[in-house]
């Protein structure tokens, strides 16, 4: 396999957590009676560009298909972060009704209703039926496809070019990324700004955030990975942001090459922090997979020794990165029981691969869990503020990542 932006042979491997179904493909009971398909889940480096990446099995089709289930609106700290966001960006690029607004991966419109509000014209970019149809419910105008340069064409010749273009959490999930940016180019205006919000290798690597990996997730990103691959688009990196979502984020701006603004001065300080990191250095990702390794195997010592000091333990949210972790560390119903999740989507699913039940929330107080184990780990504080009743009983939380946490 070569890598995925420049081309040269991959030899080293950063992360391998065998094999495993696709991390949003929940399951409907029928399901459970015929074979599940499992992927491999490799990441390797890049040791030219440093992007990394996953191993090149499945397809984007395979992966994000009409039943898709993550849907964004379901955690109300998203729902502010991206109302924060709509307001900041736009006084920073001064919108307003006579510009236009395109956000690629537009999930249910969780976002755009926030422009929608504002009276700023937008357009949403989203292959999955089952949120594009949720967002267009809700007053949001909403094309069907995957981004990329030749939908980016199309958007060209019906005039649709954009003063913003807005990509949250998609970026890593585009199998062709330099087609994809080359049509980031294609769709901006001249003086128009990118947007791209995505987790941070960094922080994966220092807070051994090996459950972010999923199938869904082609590319993990740094810096100086993306500021390669726009440069090749003959696209810009003129300011980054740190954001706290999903364990440490970028927020990256990107221009058009020849625009004359400044690059802020955060682009060369994050850049000597990834250095700083390690992330040019192949040592670092080299002893990565012990680190996860130490985080499976104290789940696994916690869940066997509730069991038999008779202790009951269940789980909250049903996300992609909790499916990584049940998976790799083998954990079936017999430990984990049930999880809860709040989306009425995945209620009365199974979880790829462990088949572990979802319920709704309110098993929680029905079942009174001794121990409930956060899989979402990123929205903890969301998670433990709504379900603080389970104190109640005696109950305690759970974290597995970065390390074991019981509190």
């Amino acid at each position: 396999m070569n890598c995925r932006h420049c081309q040269s042979p991959l030899a080293h491997v950063f992360l391998d957590l065998g094999f495993a179904p696709p991390s949003n493909a929940y399951l409907n009971k029928a399901d459970l009676q015929v074979p599940e398909t499992y992927f491999p889940l490799k990441l390797f480096v890049c040791d030219k560009c440093w992007l990394v990446q996953t191993e090149d099995y499945a397809r984007s089709d395979e992966l994000f298909t009409k039943d898709y289930a993550y849907f964004s609106s379901t955690s109300s700290t998203w729902l502010a972060h991206a109302r924060t966001y709509v307001e900041m960006i736009s006084k920073r690029l001064n919108l307003g009704s006579t510009s236009f607004v395109i956000e690629v991966a537009s999930n249910d419109g969780y976002l755009l209703n926030n422009f929608v509000a504002s009276g700023i014209p937008c357009l949403g970019v989203e292959p999955t039926n089952s949120t594009a149809e949720v967002a267009e419910a809700a007053g949001i105008p909403v094309v069907r496809e995957f981004f990329g340069q030749s939908f980016a064409n199309q958007l060209v010749q019906t005039g649709k070019q954009a003063d913003l273009i807005i990509g949250n959490n998609v970026y890593a999930h585009v199998p062709d990324i330099n087609d994809f940016t080359a049509g980031l180019k294609t769709a901006l205006k001249p003086a128009g700004t990118v947007t791209l919000e995505f987790p941070h290798l960094l922080s994966l690597v220092r807070l051994n955030q090996f459950d972010t990996v999923y199938h869904e997730h082609y590319s993990y990103l740094s810096l100086q990975s993306v500021k390669s691959i726009f440069a090749i688009a003959g696209l810009r990196v003129c300011d980054v942001e740190q954001i706290p979502t999903h364990g440490g984020s970028l927020r990256v701006y990107g221009c058009h090459a020849d625009d004359p603004r400044a690059d802020g001065e955060a682009v060369v300080h994050i850049l000597a922090e990834e250095i700083a990191g390690g992330l040019q250095n192949l040592a670092t990702y080299q002893r990565f997979q012990r680190e996860a390794n130490k985080v499976k195997n104290k789940l696994l010592a916690f869940l066997l020794e509730a069991k038999q000091a008779g202790k009951s333990v269940a789980a909250y949210g049903a996300a992609a990165k909790g499916n990584t972790l049940m998976n790799y560390a083998g954990v079936k119903p017999d430990l984990m029981p049930f999880v809860c999740d709040a989306a009425a989507a995945k209620q009365g699913k199974f979880m790829p691969g462990s088949h572990i039940p979802i319920l709704a929330p309110k098993a929680l107080r029905e079942r009174k869990p001794d121990f409930v184990v956060i899989l979402p780990w990123n929205i903890a504080d969301e998670v433990v503020k709504t379900n603080e009743f389970i104190r109640e009983w005696g109950g305690k939380f759970v974290v597995a990542v970065p390390a074991l946490r019981i509190f």
